[in-house]
């Protein structure tokens, strides 16, 4: 038995992925500016960021675009999972840039190069931080409220991108009083660091739901809590399963009742437990399968794949 939420029209969130490509846009600009002004390869690699940005903005457009679409014949679960293919390009669009960050920094290491125009760079570096701050404060509020990894992954990668161009401006503020000027090559080592630690947590999320991983742990324990009041009088659950695609979970379990119960009286008991779950778990589709306690056959399907029955075993249920 099923029950399901009335189906969300989502396109709405993609102004959001408009908001974050208008805000790479600037962004880049901005630091490419700083970077052309100053020659700090710590801003270039804030640039490069900014690129990693855009096209990761522009994926979570067409993601968000896709997982909208309804439910349809070839989709019967919906398409809520094309937003981790969004947050899987853009984890290894991190990966890329840190390389390039890296290999950047390397060669200004050897070559040390005298940074220009300091005050100019650090005023256009903070005005674009300021800019990733806001877009990301407001993406990580709708990607919350609406239950949307592809924007809350978006938005993290923006912090990231912040607390980033704070190191760097660090640094930038150390070269300009020490005078060391492989400080600037140093902490855009740093910041590449940064970014493959970023990078590989996003495509590790992405993977994890792409295979169809569990639900956190606080929310099974929700699910959980929300049976505690049903598991009385000789009822039972087992067979809990949980999954998550894109901003839709999933919540399937059997529910084991007396043998004498009218079917009525199971299907009652079946819609309260759905409500129960879907109130404690938002955007969520709960599967429910009535089975009779006393019959041995209940036990036979706890894992995913059912019990097989010997020849034997299969000639006596067919006389049954």
């Amino acid at each position: 038995m099923a029950q399901d939420n009335p189906t969300t029209d989502r396109l709405f969130l993609t102004r959001f992925a408009w908001l974050s490509i208008t805000a790479a846009l600037v962004t880049i600009a901005l630091k490419t500016m700083a970077y052309l002004l100053t020659g700090s390869v710590g801003l270039l690699s804030d640039a490069l960021e900014s690129l990693v940005n855009l096209a990761g903005a522009i994926m979570s457009l067409a993601m968000l675009t896709i997982a909208a679409r309804p439910a349809d014949e070839d989709h019967a679960y919906g398409h809520s999972k094309a937003e981790y293919f969004s947050s899987g390009v853009e984890g290894t669009l991190i990966l890329i840039a840190a390389a390039s960050i890296g290999l950047a920094a390397g060669q200004r290491l050897i070559t040390p190069k005298p940074l220009e125009q300091i005050g100019t760079g650090l005023i256009v570096s903070v005005a674009a931080s300021l800019i990733n701050l806001f877009v990301a404060l407001v993406l990580l509020n709708a990607g919350k409220r609406h239950h949307s990894i592809t924007l809350k992954a978006n938005a993290h990668h923006l912090l990231t991108d912040v607390w980033t161009s704070v190191g760097v401006l660090a640094g930038f503020g150390a070269v300009s009083l020490t005078g060391w000027e492989r400080l600037d090559p140093v902490v855009a080592l740093i910041v590449a660091g940064n970014i493959v630690r970023s990078g590989f947590r996003i495509v590790r999320e992405s993977m994890l739901g792409l295979m169809d991983a569990a639900l956190p742990a606080a929310e099974q324990d929700a699910v959980m809590k929300a049976l505690q009041p049903y598991i009385h009088d000789g009822v039972e659950c087992h067979a809990i399963r949980t999954r998550q695609a894109g901003s839709r979970r999933f919540v399937s379990l059997h529910v084991l009742v007396p043998g004498m119960w009218t079917v009525e009286r199971g299907h009652h008991l079946l819609e309260c437990i759905e409500a129960d779950i879907r109130g404690a778990l938002p955007n969520a589709s709960v599967f429910t399968h009535l089975e009779s306690l006393h019959d041995p056959a209940s036990y036979e399907d706890l894992e995913l794949d059912r019990c097989e029955k010997t020849p034997s075993e299969s000639q006596e249920k067919k006389k049954i």
